[in-house]
């Protein structure tokens, strides 16, 4: 969700920084909006991607037993993925 809300905050100052030029009297100055809409949308983009890739962490064990009634030794292996989406 944040990726998106960053792209969609860089399109919109680009609309407002390049796109839309209209004279408000000088109160408000729409290129200088949309620019530091732009920044914002960098840094949440950056920030979302950073999180993301954090909570993508993998975790292996590894654990060997030995069969008490055959005398084999047993070996399992887990693998546990901190990511909900996989």
């Amino acid at each position: 969700m944040g990726i998106g809300t960053g792209i969609a905050l860089v399109v919109i100052g680009a609309i407002l920084a390049f796109a839309v030029n209209v004279d408000l009297g000088g109160v408000v100055n729409l290129s200088l909006i949309g620019y530091i809409l732009m920044g914002a949308g960098v840094v949440v983009f950056l920030i979302s991607l950073v999180l993301v890739l954090r909570r993508r962490t993998s975790t292996a064990t590894t654990r060997t037993a030995v069969d008490p009634a055959s005398g084999e030794q047993i070996t399992r292996s887990t693998r546990d993925t901190n990511d909900p989406l996989v």
